[in-house]
Formats: C-alpha cells, structure tokens, sequence
C-alpha cells in the first residue's frame, strides 16, 4: 500500500483540505488502513479515511481512536474527543493517586474514559474506580476502553454513584464542559459540527457543572482526598473560592504543552464535609 499510495500525494490532499499537520495525518491513515484490512481491501479502506478526512471529520474520529497519555484511546462518533491539554489533569491525578495503597477514584463527565484509563494504566492494582457520564454514547465507549479497569455508570454526576461511596474517594476528577455559552461558536470547526454541544457547553459563564461538582465533592472525598477539575485560566479565580466556600484547600496549577488550568480543593484530614 505504502507502494502504490504515495504518503506525499496523501499529504498534498490532506494540505488541500485545510489539515494543518498533513504529513503526520497522513502517515497515521496508512498506517491505520494496512492494520485494519488486507492489501486487496486497504485501498478502498483509506480512500474512504482519506475522504472523511477532508470533508472535516476529526482524525481521530477518522481512525477509530485518539492519544492520550501514550495510550491509544477508542472513541465514538458523538463522544468528546480526549483533549492533549487535558493530560495535565490526568497526570496530577496519578501523582496523588500512586502513592497509596488502596486508591478509590471517581471520574466525572468521563466521556470515552480517557482519564481514568491513563490513571488506571499508571497506577496500583488495587485501584478502585469509577467513571461516570449521562450520555449513552460515551457510557458505551468507556466500558469498552475502560473494562476490567474501572466501573462505568450512566448518570447525572454523583447521583450515579453507589451509596457506599460517600467519604471514600481519594481523588474526584472531572474535565466538565467549561467553555461559556456565548464562547461556543469561536471553537474549531470540527468539535462545532461534529462533537455534541453539551460535552462543550458550560452555561453562561461556563462554570455550572464544575459549581455542582464542587457544590458536593467534599460529601465523597475520604480525609485527605482531592477533587480535580480543568477550567480555564480566567475562570481558575471563581474556582478557587468555589473550593475555600466548601471548606477545600484550593490551589491553581498552570502548565503542560498545552498551557492547561487546573483546580485542586484538598480535604484536609480529619475534617468533616462542609455544606452550603
């Protein structure tokens, strides 16, 4: 195949197209067009790749999966795409998490699982996770990349969550939608027309789910345990004093490849939850 389709000529059609990075696109869709059929089958297979491609439709989406972490993660048409700057997320997940013996995670607005799969690649054995998200697609793609790692849940936030586990998580991590309403139509145009509004929507000022997430993470955390949410750099202020109002230790960490924001609230130990 390599022979008979030239990566050059795939590139220049790909550059046509308006695809940025087309040399690397393009030795991606080769190689995933010889992995997935025979020689005789591989043509047809990449030329159909090739063209949704260049009618717009996310690579990853294209090829079935996406990267993150190192991992190769599937992902669904009509499931949010894992996001590189969301590894950050992931990675101050891990370094809380690996130190301890008997780890409980919860993930919310988990999407394809992205998170809680790199978690779970990275830490204990003994890990006791759960990812939950109210859409049918992404509950069906996370069991898949999630199965034998972590229990997926189909529900609105914690409320999907079993009732033995309030008190207990050691980390609660969310990449909820942040981006304000009014925002939406500047996003790229492949995640406006091929990504559900709702996986990007965060309402007016793009922090309602994280408010409810806040509102009630100190309810599951253990003594000592940590929610982690992404947002953006302006946003991380309101977000700070979301966490303080809840009785959390909050602290912003910037930084990652891809300039991420991310807010940690610390339940301190020995302390009880705080309602308001």
């Amino acid at each position: 195949m390599h022979r008979n389709i030239p990566e050059e000529r795939l590139a220049a059609r790909l550059r046509a197209a308006g695809c940025v990075f087309a040399e690397e696109e393009a030795r991606l869709l080769l190689a995933e067009a010889v992995k997935r059929s025979a020689e005789s089958a591989g043509l047809k297979n990449l030329e159909r790749m090739v063209q949704q491609r260049c009618a717009g439709l996310p690579l990853e989406q294209v090829l079935g999966w996406a990267a993150f972490c190192g991992l190769r993660v599937q992902v669904f048409p009509g499931v949010f795409i894992p996001r590189r700057r969301t590894e950050f997320l992931a990675a101050h997940a891990i370094s809380l998490i690996s130190a301890l013996a008997k780890p409980v995670l919860i993930e919310l607005c988990c999407g394809s699982g992205a998170v809680s799969l790199a978690i779970a690649s990275r830490t204990s054995h003994s890990l006791e996770a759960y990812a939950v998200d109210l859409h049918p697609a992404a509950v069906a793609c996370a069991r898949i990349n999630l199965a034998g790692r972590a229990t997926v849940l189909a529900g609105d936030l914690f409320s999907a969550l079993p009732p033995s586990l309030p008190g207990r998580a050691d980390v609660v991590v969310a990449n909820a939608p942040y981006v304000p309403t009014a925002q939406l139509d500047t996003l790229p145009l492949e995640a406006r027309d091929h990504e559900p509004v709702v996986t990007r929507d965060g309402g007016a000022d793009g922090l309602t789910l994280i408010r409810r997430i806040i509102g009630s993470a100190s309810d599951w955390l253990a003594p000592g345990g940590s929610v982690l949410v992404e947002c953006s750099a302006g946003q991380a202020p309101v977000v700070a004093q979301l966490l303080a109002a809840q009785g959390l230790r909050p602290e912003i960490i910037t930084g990652g490849d891809a300039e991420a924001t991310i807010a940690v609230g610390r339940r301190a130990p020995g302390t009880a939850a705080v309602r308001k």
